[in-house]
């Protein structure tokens, strides 16, 4: 009885997100691994526990002017009283949250959970994380640039920037590439292929890299079905 009223649970939350038009998940990365395909061929993969979420809030044009859908990930702690009662009708105290637009919200409910099994092998998605930092990087490391000579004259300034501008305009122009902060930044990577999906245990391989270390956060984003 129990196998059965599994599978409707699974069925209903497929047929969800269907109606609704979202297949986003939010996640953590574990790693990159590598698995064999049906011909054969090594895929290099990159597994994510993805989910379970949890709906805590759906918006509608009547009451905020959109449709969004806002979900939740994982357990947090030291939440505030204004926070803990946002989620309270959810039952959930989530570490991370997301809102996801769309078109039509479909049956949405608070407290409903979406998990893996709402993604198929073969689907296309967007994997958003935050990449790696670098910390402070000079210009040929951030952009790429050529050094300078060592030897004839070169003065020490190997690594250096050099010029940053003419006499005119006498300020350096907006956007001019120089050292600064490299990294952990919001990075998008599309149209990458579910290969791997473990509904069990909630696992989702993409073929090729994810932005972000390990133990990263990352949003699954599936493509809009109509």
């Amino acid at each position: 009885m129990e196998k059965f009223r599994r599978a409707s649970e699974r069925n209903r939350r497929v047929n969800l997100c269907k109606k609704g038009s979202m297949k986003t998940l939010i996640g953590t990365k574990i790693g990159m691994t590598q698995i064999l395909g049906p011909e054969g061929v090594m895929i290099p993969v990159t597994l994510i526990q993805a989910g379970p979420c949890t709906v805590t809030q759906v918006k509608s044009v009547e009451t905020d002017g959109y449709n969004a859908v806002q979900i939740g990930y994982g357990a947090g702690k030291n939440l505030s009283n204004a926070v803990a009662g946002h989620f309270k009708a959810a039952k959930i105290t989530p570490r991370v949250i997301r809102e996801v637009r769309v078109d039509d919200l479909g049956e949405y409910k608070i407290g409903d959970e979406l998990t893996a099994d709402i993604f198929v092998v073969g689907d296309q998605i967007d994997a958003t994380g935050t990449s790696k930092g670098k910390g402070f990087a000079g210009t040929i490391k951030r952009h790429n640039h050529h050094r300078q000579r060592a030897t004839h004259g070169g003065k020490g300034d190997t690594r250096k920037v050099g010029s940053i501008g003419s006499m005119y305009p006498q300020h350096v122009l907006k956007g001019h590439p120089m050292a600064g902060q490299m990294g952990h930044e919001k990075v998008t990577v599309k149209n990458l292929t579910v290969a791997y999906i473990d509904n069990d245990k909630n696992l989702i391989g993409v073929k090729g890299a994810v932005p972000g270390p390990r133990k990263g956060i990352v949003v699954i984003s599936g493509k809009e079905q109509k």
